[in-house]
């Protein structure tokens, strides 16, 4: 089995983004809805044994930002931030996101 974890990063700010609503998806099912601590992290999330497969994280983008006060366009250009990716059985994968109001960025992190 491989574990999975994720790092939100606010890079308008320049800090970590605390508060972002976070959903993993497997095969159209919800595997885990959660949101980030004051470290921009969802720990819970690296303690799910996941199989092998295409997954599927959610980050909600404008809600966070929302919740921070800041005036967004209507319909806000970034809502909720998909990112598709294969887990293989390899250990640990990590997925961070940077994160700003008109632009994302994300790699596989160690």
């Amino acid at each position: 089995m491989t574990t999975l974890s994720t790092h939100v990063l606010d890079t308008a700010k320049g800090c970590p983004a605390a508060g972002v609503t976070v959903r993993l998806l497997h095969d159209d099912r919800v595997v885990f809805d959660g949101v980030t601590n004051q470290d921009g992290r969802c720990p819970e999330l690296r303690e799910i044994a996941l199989p092998s497969g295409v997954y599927q994280l959610e980050f909600a983008a404008a809600a966070y930002f929302h919740a921070q006060g800041m005036k967004l366009a209507e319909p806000p250009f970034l809502n909720v931030i998909p990112i598709v990716f294969g887990l293989g059985n390899e250990g640990h994968y990590h997925v961070p996101l940077l994160l700003s109001p008109y632009g994302y960025s994300t790699y596989r992190g160690s």
